[in-house]
C-alpha cells in the first residue's frame, strides 16, 4: 500500500511501465502481461476499486492521474492504459509530460468518439448503461455464473490469485459501472481541453471483435460502422504521434484483449520498449 493505493510491482531493473485497468477490472487483471523481461512493471488498484482504500467514486481523471504521479513518481514511466485507463493515461500525459517515456493504449476510450460515430451508435451506448444503484443484487444463479464465468477468464493465472480474483469481481461487480459513470459526461471533456500530450513513441491495439454485448442491443450492420468508426479514431491517436503506430487483433473483445491475445500484447509492449 502507498498512500492507500494498493500495489503491485514485479521485475527490476530497465524502463518503469505502469498499467491502467479499464473500468471494472482491476491491477492484477493484467498479471500475465507483467511477464515482459527486462522492465520494472507496477500493478496498481485505483483508489475507490480492487484493495486500495474506498473512496467516492466516480472522479476526475486529473484526481486520477495525481494518485498515479504520487505513487509512481517522476519516472519517466511507460503507461499501458486500457479502456477507460487509457483515457487516464492520456490526461496522465497531459499533466505530467515528463514522466512520459512511451505509451501503450488497449482498446482505448475517444473523446470523439460519438461525433464520429451515427446517431443510432449513442443510443445503442445509452441503452447498454444501466444505472448501478438501481440494479438488483445477484441471485444464487447469477453469482454462480459470474463465478464460473471469472474462473474460465482467468484460468491461466496462478491459482490464489485466480481464486481471490474471482471473488472479488462477483463481489464487486457495480464498481465499473459506477467508476465510468462520468466518462461520457465530464471526464471526455477534461482530456479534450487539457492541452497538449508529448510525443513519445505509441502503439495503439484495436480489440477487432469490439465489444460482444453490442450485438444484444444493435443491427450487425450497426455494430459494424461502431466498430469501425472506433477503429478509425484509434488510428488518429496513433497518428497524433510522430512514432505512433495501429494495429488491430482479430477476434480479440473489448473487455479481455490483454487475456485472449496475450503474445500480440507482450509483442506491443516488447516493441515499445525497444524503441526507448
Amino acid at each position: 500500500m502507498v498512500g492507500g493505493v494498493a500495489t503491485y510491482p514485479r521485475g527490476t531493473g530497465g524502463p518503469s511501465v505502469l498499467y491502467l485497468p479499464g473500468a471494472g477490472l482491476v491491477g492484477l487483471d493484467f498479471l500475465t502481461v507483467t511477464e515482459a523481461p527486462g522492465a520494472t512493471h507496477l500493478l496498481y488498484d485505483r483508489g475507490g476499486t480492487g484493495w486500495s482504500d474506498p473512496v467516492p467514486l466516480p472522479r476526475s481523471a486529473a484526481e486520477v492521474a495525481t494518485e498515479l504521479h504520487r505513487v509512481a513518481g517522476d519516472g519517466p514511466h511507460v503507461l499501458v492504459g486500457h479502456s477507460m485507463g487509457a483515457v487516464y493515461a492520456r490526461r496522465f500525459a497531459q499533466l505530467f509530460p515528463s514522466s512520459v517515456a512511451g505509451l501503450l493504449l488497449l482498446d482505448p476510450g475517444h473523446e470523439d468518439l460519438f461525433a464520429h460515430l451515427p446517431a443510432e451508435a449513442r443510443a445503442l451506448n445509452d441503452q447498454m448503461k444501466p444505472d448501478p444503484a438501481a440494479l438488483p443484487e445477484l441471485t444464487a444463479e447469477q453469482r454462480a455464473a459470474a463465478t464460473a464465468a471469472w474462473a474460465e477468464i482467468l484460468k491461466t493465472f496462478p491459482e490464489g490469485v485466480r481464486d481471490e480474483l474471482v471473488a472479488h469481481h462477483v463481489e464487486h461487480w457495480r464498481t465499473g459501472l459506477t467508476e465510468s459513470a462520468n466518462l461520457e459526461s465530464e471526464v471526455y471533456d477534461e482530456l479534450r481541453g487539457g492541452g497538449p500530450i508529448p510525443d513519445v513513441p505509441t502503439i495503439v491495439l484495436s480489440a477487432g471483435a469490439g465489444n460482444p454485448a453490442w450485438s444484444s442491443f444493435g443491427s450487425p450492420e450497426l455494430v459494424r460502422q461502431a466498430l469501425d468508426g472506433i477503429r478509425e479514431l484509434h488510428g488518429k491517436i496513433a497518428a497524433s504521434f510522430t512514432r505512433g503506430e495501429h494495429r488491430v487483433l482479430d477476434g480479440a473483445t473489448h473487455l479481455f484483449l490483454h487475456l485472449e491475445k496475450p503474445e500480440e500484447v507482450h509483442a506491443a509492449l516488447g516493441d515499445l520498449l525497444a524503441r526507448l
